[in-house]
C-alpha cells in the first residue's frame, strides 16, 4: 500500500508542473499583449494630436472658430483611424481613390486611343466647308482604288428598207477610271500638360486643327492636284476649245479679252458658258469660283439691267448666278491671262472622290517630350469621271 501510494503521488506531481507552466506562459503573454495594445493607443492618440495642431496652423488668422458640436475632422483621416483601430475598411469604401493605370475615362491615360468621336467630328467639319466635295459624287469604298465604268461613245443606226440589206453598226465602247486612294496626314502636337487640364476641351480643338488641316489640302488637291500621291483636280485635266472638244479632256469658252471679260458685254462669256453645257448636264449644274472672281461676276447685269446674281433667300442657301448654284470655293484661280477662273457643270457626274470611311489616330508621347504627337490619316482620292459634264471659262481672247 505504501510504495502505491508513493507511486500515486509521485504521478500527480509529474501532471501538475506542466499545467502550470502553460498557466504562467498564457498570463505573460496575455500582459505583453495588453502593453502592445496601450503603447498602440497613445500612438495613435499622439498621432492624431499631431494631425489636429496641424490643422489648426493651417488656419488663416481671423479666421471664425467652428463649434465643437460639429465634427470637423476629414473623412479620409476618420477611415484610416478605423481602419489602423480595428480594421474596418467600411469608411474606405466611399472614397474615390486615384488610379495610375491606363484608362479610357482619361485622355492623357488612353483616351485618346478609344475615342471614336474624333473622326466623326472631323467627318462633318470636312462636309461644311466649302470644298468640291459639297457638290461632287463620294463614295466610300474599303479597297485601295475605285473604278468608275463610262460609256461614252454612241450606238450606230441607221434608216432600213423594207428589202434592203442591213449592214453592220457600231458597237458602244466602254471605258474605266481608275481612281487611287492616297493617304492624307496630320500630325499636329499638344505638351501633356494641356492634354491633362480638364478645364480645356481638348478634343474638340485637336478635330478643330486636323479638319482645317485636311479641308484646306483636299480642296486644293481636288481642284488643281496633280495627282501625284494626292488626288488629281479637274483643272489638271487638258483643255480645248468647246467647238474641238473632244472625251479626255474639258471644253473651254473663251470670254473674247485676255485677262478679263469682253468690254462690250462683259455677261455674254456666262451665257456662252451654261449653254456650252449639254442639257442634260444643266439640271444638276453648278458654278465654281473664288471669292475674288465672285465679286466681279456680282455686278454683272444683263441687257435688260437685271444682276445676273441673286442671293439665297434662307440660310444656307448658296447664292445664284443665272439661276445655278454657286460653290465658292477659294482654290480656284484669279482671274488672269488664260485662267480658268470659273467652271460649271454637274459636278456629281464630272467628278468622283473616293475615300474610306475609318480615321486612325495615333498617339505618341515618347518621340517630342514633353509634348504629346497625334498622327492623324485618312485615305482618299478624286478624279474626273465624265469630261462631258464639265465646261471651263477661259480669260484669252480665243
Amino acid at each position: 500500500m505504501k510504495k502505491t501510494e508513493t507511486k500515486a503521488r509521485a504521478g500527480e506531481g509529474v501532471s501538475d508542473a506542466p499545467a502550470e507552466e502553460v498557466k504562467s506562459a498564457l498570463q505573460g503573454f496575455l500582459s505583453e499583449f495588453k502593453g502592445f495594445q496601450d503603447d498602440m493607443k497613445s500612438k495613435l492618440q499622439q498621432q492624431e494630436e499631431r494631425l489636429t495642431m496641424l490643422d489648426r496652423k493651417s488656419y488663416t488668422p481671423g479666421r471664425p472658430v467652428l463649434s465643437t458640436a460639429v465634427d470637423c475632422e476629414a473623412p479620409h483621416k476618420k477611415a484610416f483611424a478605423a481602419y489602423l483601430r480595428s480594421g474596418d475598411d467600411d469608411g474606405l469604401r466611399g472614397l474615390t481613390l486615384e488610379g495610375k493605370a491606363l484608362n479610357s475615362q482619361v485622355n492623357a491615360e488612353g483616351g485618346f486611343l478609344v475615342d471614336p468621336q474624333t473622326s466623326d467630328r472631323i467627318r462633318g467639319v470636312l462636309k461644311s466647308t466649302s470644298s468640291l466635295r459639297a457638290i461632287a459624287n463620294v463614295v466610300s469604298v474599303e479597297a485601295t482604288s475605285f473604278d468608275v465604268l463610262v460609256d461614252h461613245t454612241d450606238l450606230g443606226s441607221g434608216w432600213a428598207t423594207e428589202t434592203g440589206s442591213i449592214s453592220e453598226t457600231g458597237t458602244p465602247q466602254i471605258d474605266r477610271i481608275s481612281i487611287p486612294l492616297h493617304e492624307l496626314s496630320a500630325m499636329p502636337k499638344a505638351s501633356q500638360r494641356l492634354l491633362d487640364d480638364s478645364a480645356f476641351d481638348v478634343e474638340g480643338w485637336l478635330a478643330e486643327r486636323i479638319a482645317d488641316k485636311f479641308s484646306r489640302a483636299e480642296a486644293q488637291a481636288f481642284i488643281s492636284g496633280d495627282g501625284l500621291d494626292k488626288p488629281k483636280g479637274f483643272l489638271t485635266h487638258s483643255a480645248v476649245d468647246n467647238g474641238v472638244w473632244a472625251w479626255g479632256s474639258l471644253g473651254y469658252v473663251p470670254t473674247g479679252a485676255a485677262g478679263d471679260f469682253s468690254a462690250t458685254n462683259a455677261s455674254d462669256a456666262i451665257i456662252d458658258l451654261v449653254y456650252a453645257l449639254n442639257a442634260e448636264y444643266r439640271a444638276n449644274a453648278s458654278f465654281a469660283m473664288n471669292s475674288k472672281t465672285a465679286g466681279a461676276v456680282r455686278k454683272m447685269k444683263d441687257a435688260d439691267g437685271r444682276f445676273l446674281w441673286s442671293d439665297g433667300l434662307a440660310a444656307g442657301e448658296p447664292a445664284r448666278l443665272m439661276g445655278y448654284p454657286v460653290l465658292v470655293a477659294e482654290d480656284m484661280p484669279d482671274i488672269g491671262t488664260d485662267a480658268y477662273a470659273i467652271a460649271f457643270g454637274d459636278f456629281y457626274n464630272g467628278y468622283t472622290i473616293a475615300e474610306r470611311p475609318d480615321m486612325r489616330v495615333l498617339r505618341d508621347p515618347f518621340s517630342a517630350k514633353p509634348h504629346v504627337l497625334f498622327y492623324a490619316s485618312k485615305r482618299v482620292g478624286g478624279d474626273v469621271s465624265d469630261f462631258a459634264a464639265i465646261k471651263l471659262l477661259k480669260f484669252a481672247v480665243s
